[in-house]
C-alpha cells in the first residue's frame, strides 16, 4: 500500500470523525487508530454518533416515534422521566467488549457526554451518548439484541 493511499484513508478518518479503522484486502491488512483513542478492542471499527442525532424523546402518553431523519431533543420536565430512543438500527451492546462491565446500570448518574451503550450498524461500532444529565431509571434492551430506529433503550430521570 502506497503512502498516498494511507494519507487518503487518514483524511477520510478525520473527515468522518473515525477513531479507528481496519482494512483488509488479499494483499494487505492495516489497522489505524488515533493516539489516545479508547475504542473497544473487540470491535473492528468505531465511529461516534454525530450530535445531530441525540436519540432522546419525551416519555409518557402520546409520545410518538420521530419522523425519519428528524433530530430529537429531550424535554426536561421536573419529576418526570425521558425515554432515550435508539438513533439507528443495529445491535445493542451494553459494554465496550465481551465480559466488560456495562457502561450504565439502573441508578447510574450520566452527563451530557456519558456513553450509554454501543450500537453496531454495518460492522461499525457507534458509541451512543446521553446528550443530557440525569439518572438511569431503567434499561429497556438486553445485551446483543437487535434494535430499531426510535426504539426505547433507556428511561432517564433528568437533573
Amino acid at each position: 500500500m502506497d503512502i498516498e493511499r494511507l494519507e487518503r484513508i487518514v483524511e477520510l478518518m478525520n473527515a468522518n470523525d473515525l477513531v479507528e479503522v481496519e482494512i483488509e484486502t488479499e494483499e494487505t491488512k492495516i489497522r489505524l487508530k488515533k493516539a489516545g483513542a479508547n475504542a473497544p478492542a473487540a470491535f473492528p471499527a468505531y465511529a461516534p454518533m454525530p450530535a445531530a442525532f441525540p436519540g432522546a424523546a419525551p416519555a409518557g402518553p402520546g409520545a410518538a416515534m420521530p419522523a425519519a431523519g428528524a433530530a430529537e431533543e429531550a424535554v426536561k420536565v421536573e419529576g418526570q422521566t425521558v425515554t432515550f430512543n435508539s438513533p439507528m438500527v443495529g445491535t445493542f451492546y451494553e459494554a465496550g467488549s465481551p465480559g466488560a462491565d456495562p457502561f450504565v446500570r439502573v441508578g447510574t448518574k450520566v452527563g451530557a457526554s456519558s456513553v450509554l451503550c454501543i450500537i453496531e450498524a454495518m460492522k461499525v461500532m457507534n458509541e451512543i451518548t446521553a446528550d443530557m444529565e440525569g439518572e438511569i431509571v431503567e434499561v429497556l434492551v438486553g445485551n446483543g439484541e437487535a434494535v430499531e430506529y426510535g426504539q426505547p433503550l433507556f428511561t432517564i430521570r433528568p437533573r
